[in-house]
């Protein structure tokens, strides 16, 4: 059900997602293992032994969002979907983004849904430019959990995300950078090098000063409160809804999903 690499060498640690037959498509295996890795790499980078935190996808892509495979019998009742974002997701993320040192995400290929949602909690995003961006949920019947839709408004903000959860839209490395969703754009051929040259900018600063810097980012941003117990309730709620399940059938049975009456986009 795929699997997370590291490899660490000297003060730069990388993790590659890899479920190739899936575009990486991250199983809850895979977030887990995510989860894992940052955490035992935490005290190193808080140690300044290790200096740079590299994320990227294996063979082409970064990731594909959730291995939808998995939903029947990981996201079905509304109980399974609070613990799945709650307990599994939301965690991973925050160990990303509160990493003490920098950290990249080297992205080629499909980045979207949950992959994009890794991408958002790392500090730099340097894309090839066959990369792709977006998080076409809004065919399947359910909304961007709240602490992923908070790592998205951190980037891009409320009309990038409007525009991708509204309307489904996949972007290209081009509008993705001129959307401030990415940090810069190089030819595909030329990605592993220019991560290797940001990655040599960062070794050539202070490490204490790169981490205050980090925190001081983090929390000077703007950032609502967490919602409270009602609230992650009633958003949950879409969980067991007739539109939710026909969104999930709809993908699985590889059909348009029957929402409505729908009206073709021109």
């Amino acid at each position: 059900m795929g699997t997370v690499y590291l490899h660490q060498e000297g003060a730069v640690a990388r993790l590659t997602l890899s479920h190739p037959e899936r575009l990486n498509a991250l199983s809850v295996d895979m977030w887990r293992q995510l989860r894992a890795h940052v955490q035992s790499l935490r005290a190193a980078a808080q140690s300044d032994q290790l200096r740079v935190l590299v994320i990227t996808g294996a063979e082409g892509h970064f990731a594909a969002g959730a291995d939808i495979a998995e939903f029947e019998h990981q996201r079905h009742t509304q109980a399974q979907v609070i613990r799945y974002h709650e307990k599994i997701l939301a965690p991973t993320l925050q160990a990303v983004a509160g990493f003490p040192a920098p950290v990249i995400a080297a992205i080629e290929g499909a980045c979207v849904g949950g992959g994009l949602e890794i991408a958002a909690c790392c500090d730099l995003r340097i894309a090839a430019d066959n990369a792709r961006f977006g998080v076409p949920i809004h065919r399947l019947g359910f909304p961007m959990a709240p602490q992923e839709l908070n790592g998205l408004l951190r980037v891009a903000g409320p009309a990038v995300a409007a525009e991708l959860l509204f309307e489904g839209r996949i972007l290209n490395a081009t509008e993705a950078y001129h959307k401030g969703l990415v940090t810069r754009v190089v030819e595909g051929t030329a990605l592993a090098a220019e991560v290797q040259r940001s990655i040599a900018h960062i070794l050539q600063g202070a490490p204490g000063a790169a981490r205050a810097t980090k925190q001081l980012i983090r929390r000077l941003h703007p950032s609502s409160a967490p919602l409270s117990s009602t609230e992650l309730e009633q958003f949950y709620g879409y969980a067991e809804s007739a539109e939710h399940r026909e969104g999930v059938r709809a993908f699985l049975e590889k059909r348009t999903p029957q929402f409505g009456e729908e009206i073709e986009p021109s």
